[in-house]
């Protein structure tokens, strides 16, 4: 397999580890968006969230938890944004699941571009049932 994640967490390529137990593993991004930027995986390769067996899922979010509790106290942040892109058409870019833990300030001129839209009348109930029939 040739994925970067899975060599980082090998540590086959060097990182600024921040958390690592047997399952799961937190580092630096290395092109952050604010310093501090942190990514968590899980060890074993899964493309996206879908793919991620709940046992592991739940070491991985409490991960998350520890490693944004831990930025935003280290920091000093006036908030954290949690991101997980799965899927090209969601900004995916790296196909080994992770969450990103971008610490935030009030002056770090990032901003998320929303567009956001309008249900019109019965269209809003019409989705809801297309998820719920597919819900397990």
């Amino acid at each position: 397999m040739n994925c970067i994640f899975c060599k980082i967490a090998a540590k086959e390529i060097k990182s600024e580890i921040l958390f690592e137990d047997e399952k799961v593993f937190s580092f630096l991004d290395i092109n952050p968006i604010n310093y501090g930027h942190a990514l968590v995986i899980p060890k074993n390769h899964f493309d996206n969230f879908l793919e991620v067996p709940p046992d592991e899922l739940n070491g991985i979010i409490k991960t998350v938890q520890m490693v944004a509790s831990a930025i935003k106290s280290g920091l000093n942040t006036d908030g954290i944004n949690l991101v997980a892109n799965n899927g090209r058409a969601a900004g995916q870019s790296v196909f080994h699941f992770h969450f990103h833990i971008i610490p935030r300030f009030y002056d770090d001129d990032f901003k998320f571009r929303l567009n956001l839209k309008k249900y019109e009348d019965g269209i809003m109930n019409e989705f809801a049932e297309k998820i719920r029939k597919n819900l397990l």
